[in-house]
Parts: structure tokens; C-alpha cells; sequence
């Protein structure tokens, strides 16, 4: 038997991951960042103190078998020059300890990195590690469109093709979603008051080069609601905008790069409407339970890496 922990401390949540490589089976154990209600988000002096206190509880529920070969972490939300946040600090500083004890190895990735790897597990595509192929990031922190392949340092390494130019797709949701007087994170919530519209919405987005801007969709949607335009409605009309964004930046990257298999991941592709938009056979998204922030994907690159 062989077992790789996984460590991953993003702004939303917190997660703990153990990867049964023998039987291919992943145990997770996440919890969500308490949020105020009405509010945005975490300062990340207060996202730092949960995550203490989260992963110290987490890491008591699991019953870890004696032969874990390696351990994995997120350091990082980006694997590019200046790309740091203090709550990954925690994970890695528990994940540290942790492989030290054990006297294993210790193998650090990115957030997006691990995000990625969960996608491709889900779908059952890890056999695309090692080839080129397109993949979708689209979060509260991040909305890029990606080429993927993969070097020394990593098993997947991103280069950037287009991003939304000001705000993520993640914010958008969040923000409208509040207005809406929706509980944050507010993407599932969003989903459901926009499937009960039954409104038609064609949205053109300003783009340059194919990074789409998302900033007009919030004064947008506030208009909409000052109007006495339905909540549903509302939520409809924030999606659609979204899913119009990506289409142009899906659009961009296909056409540079054809007919490789493109992957989805990222908390808001498990948005089913926009999952809908973006069906075709070589198109592929995680499950919600691996789309969502999660350590799983920080597991398997851990065994990746040490095979």
C-alpha cells in the first residue's frame, strides 16, 4: 500500500487529502472559512487564524495508515514570479512538520497547479500529464485560460494565453450574489435563482487580444435590481455575462491552439449552466466536490512526483 497527503490552505477553505494510490481512491476532509454574513471575504490575518485552528481539527479525523510515502503542499496561488498569499504559509508550515516527522519527502506545487491535477483525476484524464493541452482556472482569485505541459519542477506547468483584464469570475459572482442577499460564497445559491428565469440574454463583452474585462457586470446587475428586474432574472444575466467572457477567451485559445482536449477547473465551473455552454467531446470538468478548493489534486501530484 502507498498513501500521499495533501495540504492546501487557500482563502476559502480548508483541506486535508489522502491519496490511496493502490485502490486510486481519495479521502478529503475540507471546511469552508467562516465569512460574516453581507461580507466579501477574509482579511488574510483572519484567514490564517482559521486555517490554524481548521487544520488541527481536520488532520485529528483522519486515521492515517503507517506507510505514507510523501507529502504534498500548496505554497502558492500561481507558479509565477510574485505570487503569494500569507494563508498558504499555514499549510505549509503543518505540511513541513509533518513530512519531517514522518521522514518523508515533501513536494510543494501551486494552488492552480492542484486545482488542475483534482480536474484531471475527476475526469479521469491524468493520463494527459505529460502531453500539451489547454485548461480553464476560473475562481474567485483567478480567471485564466492556460496552456499546459510540463517540466522538471512540476508534473503541470501553466503558461498563460488570456485572463479577465480586472476582476475574476469568482469576485463577480460573490459581489452580485451579496446584493442578492445570497450567503457567501454565493455561487451555488446564484445557480439556483438563475435556473427559475426563464429570460433570454445575449451579451457582448469588451475584450482586448482576448482578455475579457468582468469590471461592468456588477453596476450592471445593481441597475438591474434598482429597476425592479427580478432576482432571478438578475442572476441569469451575471452568469450569462461571465459565460460570455469565457467564450471569448475559449475562443482565443482554440483558435492558437486546435483540437487539444481543454479541461475545466476552478470553483466556478461547477456552475452547470456554464458547463452547458461549454460541452463538446474533447471538453472535460470536475466534479464539484473537486472543483471547489480541495487539497486531492496537491495528493496525487505528491505521488506523481515521487514515482
Amino acid at each position: 500500500m502507498a498513501y500521499y497527503l495533501g495540504f492546501d490552505t487557500s482563502n476559502y477553505t480548508t483541506s486535508v487529502a489522502l491519496y490511496d494510490a493502490t485502490t486510486n481512491q481519495i479521502i478529503q476532509k475540507r471546511k469552508l472559512l467562516p465569512v460574516k454574513s453581507g461580507e466579501k471575504g477574509l482579511r488574510q490575518s483572519d484567514a490564517v487564524f482559521h486555517h490554524v485552528q481548521h487544520l488541527r481539527n481536520l488532520f485529528l479525523e483522519f486515521d492515517l495508515p503507517n506507510d505514507i510515502k510523501a507529502v504534498g503542499v500548496s505554497v502558492r496561488p500561481r507558479s509565477v514570479e510574485g505570487s503569494y498569499m500569507p494563508c498558504f504559509t499555514v499549510g505549509h508550515t503543518f505540511a513541513t512538520g509533518i513530512a519531517k516527522t514522518l521522514k518523508v519527502p515533501l513536494y510543494e506545487f501551486s494552488h492552480q497547479e492542484g486545482h488542475i491535477a483534482a480536474a484531471l483525476f475527476s475526469t479521469k484524464k491524468l493520463d494527459l500529464i505529460g502531453k500539451i493541452f489547454l485548461a480553464f482556472h476560473v475562481s474567485g482569485g483567478t480567471t485564466e485560460s492556460l496552456l499546459i505541459g510540463t517540466s522538471e519542477r512540476s508534473p503541470i506547468t501553466a503558461s498563460l494565453i488570456n485572463s479577465s483584464s480586472d476582476v475574476k469570475a469568482g469576485q463577480v459572482i460573490d459581489r452580485v450574489g451579496l446584493m442578492l442577499g445570497l450567503d457567501f460564497p454565493c455561487g451555488p445559491e446564484l445557480e439556483k435563482l438563475a435556473r427559475q428565469s426563464v429570460k433570454i440574454y445575449k451579451v457582448d463583452i469588451a475584450h482586448i487580444n482576448g482578455n475579457p474585462s468582468l469590471s461592468g457586470v456588477e453596476n450592471k446587475c445593481k441597475k438591474m435590481i434598482e429597476t425592479g428586474e427580478t432576482f432571478e432574472d438578475v442572476a441569469l444575466y451575471c452568469l450569462k455575462y461571465i459565460e460570455a467572457a469565457l467564450k471569448v477567451m475559449y475562443e482565443n485559445a482554440t483558435l492558437k491552439y486546435p483540437e487539444l482536449p481543454v479541461v475545466f477547473s476552478g470553483g466556478v465551473m461547477s456552475n452547470h449552466i456554464l458547463q452547458e455552454a461549454f460541452a463538446a467531446p474533447n471538453s472535460y470538468f470536475a466534479v464539484p466536490e473537486l472543483s471547489s478548493d480541495n487539497a486531492a489534486g496537491i495528493a496525487i501530484l505528491a505521488k506523481i512526483v515521487e514515482n
